[in-house]
């Protein structure tokens, strides 16, 4: 049946003024992208980390790049500026240094680049969010279980890493949970980045001070090298690590000098992070910190 001229001219004139609309909607949708640097992937924490990151985005139809710093400043400073070069709507880090990114953090900002931080914060500048544990509160309850586990009395040690602010975080509470106990005194705060570099450091420790009661290892890399060292000195120092995964989680059970760890969620920091940044690249607004309340693992009784 044939159209009367006028209804035939109205059918064209919406169909030209849909096809219109549409192709004006494809020409101005950019695609979301994500940049993310992260630490390292050589450790479980990173990459349940970086997986969760990878779902999350993935679930949200976004595209992520990760590219991996592997504990060098300059590596990700790099990445970071090759980040800008493509301008993507944001970028995920985890410093390296957390002083050291502020002028590359910066500079993609004055790009117009949104920036988040992940588990460790940048120092001196800014971010839209930064999600990571409560690491000055873990701190603390590593502290107050330390003390308890050796009856309020002896020395401690610290093993740190005093460029990231995590840790630094991390080693502040612990002081104060153990300044709770005034007959612990801490005697030595020694560097250790890697296990080997925590494995010398802790062997130096409990060389030079041999009543040594305890370690606080800033991760459980580094608790479980202050572990063997403990072990191979034949002595009876106890030792607390950060982080929770598996190997640690094991020692807490099997060694009874390994008296237990606190437990970070990094699926869900993650996941969070991710989250926080499509927010924030379609106009939402997000929170400046965005805390995730750590847990403990101690021997069951």
């Amino acid at each position: 049946m044939n159209m009367p001229n006028i209804i035939k001219t109205g059918l064209i004139c919406s169909i030209i003024a849909l096809a219109g609309s549409i192709s004006a909607h494809a020409q101005t949708r950019t695609d979301e992208v994500i940049g993310a640097s992260l630490l390292t992937q050589q450790h479980p924490f990173y990459i349940a980390l970086g997986q969760a990151m990878k779902d999350k985005a993935l679930e949200e139809g976004v595209t992520l790049n990760i590219s991996i710093a592997n504990q060098d400043l300059n590596k990700q400073v790099s990445d970071i500026e090759d980040f800008i070069t493509k301008k993507v709507n944001a970028i995920i880090l985890s410093p390296v240094d957390s002083k050291g990114v502020k002028s590359v953090i910066l500079k993609a900002q004055k790009a117009g680049i949104l920036v988040f931080t992940v588990d460790i914060a940048a120092s001196g500048v800014e971010v839209t969010s930064h999600i990571a544990t409560d690491n000055y509160s873990g701190g603390v309850l590593g502290g107050e279980l330390m003390g308890k586990a050796l009856d309020g009395k002896g020395d401690v040690a610290i093993i740190t890493y005093p460029s990231v602010q995590s840790v630094m975080d991390r080693v502040e509470g612990f002081k104060k949970g153990i300044a709770e106990f005034p007959d612990i005194k801490i005697v030595a705060v020694q560097p250790g980045i890697t296990r080997a570099e925590a494995l010398v450091s802790s062997q130096n420790i409990l060389q030079a001070n041999p009543n040594l009661a305890g370690i606080f290892g800033f991760n459980d890399d580094m608790a479980l090298a202050a572990a063997s060292a403990v072990k191979s000195a034949k002595r009876t120092t106890k030792v607390f690590g950060f982080d929770g995964m598996e190997e640690a989680r094991k020692a807490v059970d099997n060694d009874p000098l390994f008296i237990g760890v606190i437990t970070q969620h990094p699926e869900k920091m993650g996941e969070l992070a991710v989250e926080a940044a499509i927010k924030a690249i379609r106009g939402e607004s997000v929170e400046k910190n965005i805390p995730i309340i750590p847990g403990v693992y101690v021997k069951k009784d």
